[in-house]
């Protein structure tokens, strides 16, 4: 089990320096959209490269942000249970949801991504707007965030197991106290 969390511990910093990444990202695209308003304005002048960037950069933040949220348990849950049940009940509902949903799901859908992303590499698929940018990465952003997902969903897995099985202390709450 310790090889397993030492795994775990691995994947889940991996997820951290990426999901920081994104935290800067969203700084990036702020600058981007606020320096594309003052071109505009101040000399008449706009690209729909600057407006792509900016969807691009959404992209990327949700995408791969979204593991490092997985990470911190920051997700968004609509459920009646899972927050009156005992902590090994919601250890439970997570492996039963990793195992039959998370990890199914996310492993699709990047492997149906794949085939979009390569088309589009090989073609060096460009934007149909004038002076838009090259589609590629946006695509490749879809399979990686999924994969990404899955990545962190293996390790909330191991961690969860470990916590159900005595080896780790798991606190599974999600909300956080009010400071």
């Amino acid at each position: 089990m310790q090889a397993l969390l030492s795994i775990s511990r691995v994947i889940d910093k991996v997820s951290e320096v990426i999901g920081k990444f994104s935290g800067y990202l969203v700084l990036a695209c702020c600058l981007i959209s606020a320096a594309n308003a003052a071109i505009r304005y101040t000399f008449n002048y706009s690209s729909n490269a600057w407006l792509e960037i900016q969807w691009y950069l959404f992209a990327f933040i949700v995408l791969l942000g979204a593991a490092h949220t997985l990470r911190n348990n920051e997700h968004v849950r609509v459920d009646l249970i899972y927050g009156s049940v005992s902590p090994r009940a919601r250890m439970w509902i997570d492996v039963v949801g990793i195992i039959f949903f998370l990890l199914p799901a996310c492993l699709y859908l990047a492997w149906l991504s794949w085939p979009f992303f390569l088309l589009s590499f090989k073609e060096n698929e460009i934007s149909a707007n004038a002076g838009g940018l090259i589609r590629w990465p946006a695509k490749l952003i879809i399979v990686s965030g999924f994969a990404l997902i899955a990545l962190q969903g293996v390790s909330e897995l191991i961690k969860r197991i470990a916590g159900l099985s005595g080896t780790l202390d798991l606190d599974t709450t999600y909300e956080k106290p009010l400071q």
